[in-house]
């Protein structure tokens, strides 16, 4: 199987339309991780996404009568632009059907190619569905995103590249894992020349489709991907690409949203160049394997799979790459609601720097503290920073992993309100316009709301944390009014970020 598709990359006809990109070396992370790291740039490619290479291979090997009926396909962004970049090159005509939630600059790029755009849905899975029924109604071909051997093939490219520029030896190739079909072309033609070479993947922790696949032995259907590394949220890897993964892929590693806005500055760091949440995942399962392994003196290549990152999400990610790469605690302080407490509290955090400091009066015995504090030793210092403060009586509650904390409470901090029934939940809805005001019609005027903070991320979803009194007789009308809603939910019941700073 694998040396089929080692003749199939090494025929594929990618660079009518790609470029072969740089392997480039990271300096300032090689030097801090001890490691060689290497960082292939397929941000560089004309739509700033490797897709480029498995949409054209595919496309121009379609016979001439299914060029003349076009090509439809069903993407969130960078195999769109792939596809249609791809048509406009061999003058076939292009359907591309996108969500309605697809951020405004993929939209614009698949426009400028040339394509015709279809919003239909909310998620990638309603517009596919959308596509397929389109392709058989139109007598289109459907162009897959991953799940066909040409397309595997064009990506397997890639690999080929890395094992042509890099000289001397190469201990690991971490790739990121959406339908598969990168690593599968990657690690059929890596394993078929130089089986040594680990391949690793890696996956979004909320959307870990592969990895789940590879324990089970078959594939899995996730009920639900996260949304942060859009360009990697799948709920099922596909047939193909996991029959390949099964024989070439060594280990599937997860990471964190935190971990990969931390591989997202380090990659500007080195490049100057911003990868997109999916096109740092590899980045970021390097840095976790090295440190789990406890890895040093190898030559490691990740990844950086593409740059199609809206501007306005480049707040959320710099917010969270200090907490990602450690460099930053967020901490909930007890401390005396008593004049000289809070420069005593001061005091006991040492010669650090403060980012920030939340505090509102709660009451006359105790006041809670909100604290980020910028961290130069990680993990280490954070615990014996806590250790200090709790044998200084300070009461501590560390917060850094609260995605309560994170995404709404440290904009919030400012008061509390004695309310009976309150529940609170934070909600993820389809980020278009009108979506907010279509939540709060839903809701409607059957329960009081008691908190409302909902902060733009530029992310295709929006995250509402909200409070509703909910009489106990009325709890049944309530989940069955959260079961119609079909939107994703959490309960934050019995969240310490909520008892500390909302309740």
């Amino acid at each position: 199987m694998l040396d089929d598709y080692l003749k199939m990359i090494l025929k594929a006809p990618v660079y009518d339309i790609a470029r072969e990109t740089p392997l480039d070396h990271a300096p300032e992370l090689s030097r801090r991780i001890n490691n060689d790291v290497w960082l292939k740039r397929e941000d560089t490619q004309p739509v700033f996404s490797y897709k480029i290479r498995g949409a054209y291979n595919l496309m121009v090997q379609l016979s001439s009568q299914q060029r003349s009926a076009g090509v439809i396909t069903a993407s969130a962004g960078n195999h769109a632009q792939g596809v249609a970049m791809a048509a406009a090159k061999l003058d076939i005509s292009a359907t591309i059907v996108m969500p309605k939630t697809t951020p405004e600059i993929k939209l614009v790029a698949v426009r400028r190619l040339g394509a015709e755009i279809v919003l239909h849905g909310n998620t990638y899975d309603e517009a596919s569905d959308h596509a397929h029924a389109l392709a058989v109604e139109s007598g289109s071909t459907y162009v897959p995103a991953y799940d066909h051997p040409l397309v595997i093939a064009g990506q397997g490219t890639v690999g080929m590249e890395i094992l042509r520029q890099h000289l001397g030896r190469l201990d690991a190739i971490f790739v990121p894992v959406g339908g598969g079909g990168l690593i599968a072309g990657i690690g059929a033609y890596v394993k078929a020349l130089e089986p040594d070479v680990l391949i690793i993947g890696v996956e979004a922790d909320d959307a870990a489709s592969m990895q789940a696949a590879l324990r089970c032995g078959k594939r899995v259907r996730l009920d639900h991907v996260g949304i942060f590394a859009d360009g990697a949220a799948v709920r099922q890897v596909g047939e193909e690409t996991f029959r390949v993964a099964q024989k070439c892929v060594d280990e599937v590693l997860t990471v964190s949203v935190d971990e990969i806005c931390a591989a997202v500055k380090d990659t500007f760091e080195d490049t100057r160049a911003i990868a997109e949440p999916a096109g740092a995942l590899a980045l970021a399962g390097l840095k976790q394997w090295v440190k789990r392994d406890n890895v040093s003196g190898q030559n490691l290549v990740a990844i950086f799979s593409g740059a199609n990152v809206n501007f306005d999400r480049l707040r959320h990610i710099a917010e969270l790459a200090a907490l990602g790469e450690q460099r930053e605690a967020l901490i909930a302080t007890k401390i005396p609601e008593r004049p000289g407490s809070f420069r005593d509290f001061c005091h006991a955090l040492g010669p650090r720097a403060i980012t920030e400091f939340n505090y509102r009066y709660s009451d006359n015995e105790k006041a809670v503290v909100f604290t980020g504090i910028q961290l130069r030793h990680g993990d280490e210092e954070k615990t014996k920073l806590l250790a200090n403060l709790d044998e200084k009586g300070f009461e501590v509650v560390d917060i850094s992993a609260n995605e309560l904390a994170k995404m709404h409470v440290r904009y919030m901090v400012g008061g509390r309100a004695g309310i009976s029934d309150e529940r609170i939940l934070r909600f993820e809805f389809p980020e278009r316009p009108g979506a907010l005001m279509h939540f709060l019609n839903q809701i409607g005027e059957r329960w009081n709301i008691s908190l409302f903070h909902y902060r733009n991320h530029g992310a295709a979803y929006g995250r509402v944390l909200m409070g509703i009194q909910i009489p106990v007789s009325q709890e049944d009308e309530f989940q069955q009014f959260l079961a119609d809603l079909n939107m994703e939910f959490v309960e934050e019941r019995d969240n310490p970020a909520y008892d500390l700073f909302l309740a």
